[in-house]
């Protein structure tokens, strides 16, 4: 008669190595965060007469206009390169956080996705 309960097959060990796997996961995501804390992404717009710097903490650091796109009589255009440089800025900084965290997860699409629970 088998036995009733418990993990058959020497299960516990392979939930060991599973739970070492996740925890050096883990600290790898960790790691990869803050080096994506600490890195900074430029975009520009008009040509690079608007430039805009984005953290990995997506927060703009800086804002660069050259002379001849301040035009007092075209605000809208300057608004809108901004806006352009901004928004380019954050989506380099998304795809850099997205491509770090696949090198950990080996293409998982976070977490659970592709386990069959």
């Amino acid at each position: 008669m088998a036995k009733r309960g418990g993990f058959p097959g020497g299960m516990p060990g392979n939930m060991n190595n599973l739970m070492k796997q996740a925890q050096k996961m883990q600290r790898q995501m960790e790691e990869a965060t803050k080096e994506l804390e600490e890195k900074e992404i430029t975009a520009a717009a008009g040509g690079g007469a608007v430039e805009v710097t984005v953290s990995g903490k997506k927060e703009v650091t800086k804002v660069k206009l050259s002379e001849e796109v301040v035009d007092p009589d075209d605000i809208e255009m300057l608004e809108d390169l901004i806006m352009a440089a901004t928004n380019e800025a954050l989506r380099q900084i998304e795809e850099a956080s997205q491509e770090s965290m696949s090198k950990i997860t080996g293409g998982l699409g976070g977490l659970g996705g592709g386990f069959p629970f």
